[in-house]
């Protein structure tokens, strides 16, 4: 699976976004997906990830109530809505699968490029 991710930019405190990942390949809907981020000097980390089918989600705590994770399968596209940004939001995203949606910590076989999002004060 070859993953491209898009849909980064520059946006002010409080406004939006919404990033996608396009997948090749026929097998898409057999992946649980996720979306990771990296700041600065930091770590990357566990953003949300979406089973299969979509049916189940899961975010880390400091984004719950603002972004939202979404796939088509049809269209081999994950989404990340992302909402009332924050400049601590400031990363490079990545969209990722073949890890399991309920354990953030899980390893995932593929990953995107990544697309940078910058929020400014």
């Amino acid at each position: 699976v070859q993953l491209q991710a898009s849909g980064g930019g520059l946006v002010q405190t409080g406004g939006s976004l919404k990033l996608s990942c396009a997948a090749s390949g026929r097998t898409f809907s057999r992946y649980d997906m996720g979306w990771f981020r990296q700041a600065p000097g930091k770590e990357r980390e566990f953003v949300a990830a979406i089973s299969r089918s979509g049916g189940n989600t899961r975010y880390t705590d400091s984004v719950k109530g603002r972004f939202t994770i979404s796939r088509d399968n049809a269209k081999n596209t994950v989404y990340l809505q992302m909402n009332s940004l924050k400049p601590e939001d400031t990363a490079v995203y990545y969209c990722a699968a073949g890890g399991t949606w309920y354990l953030p910590g899980s390893d995932y076989d593929y990953w995107g490029q990544g697309t940078l999002v910058t929020v400014s004060s």
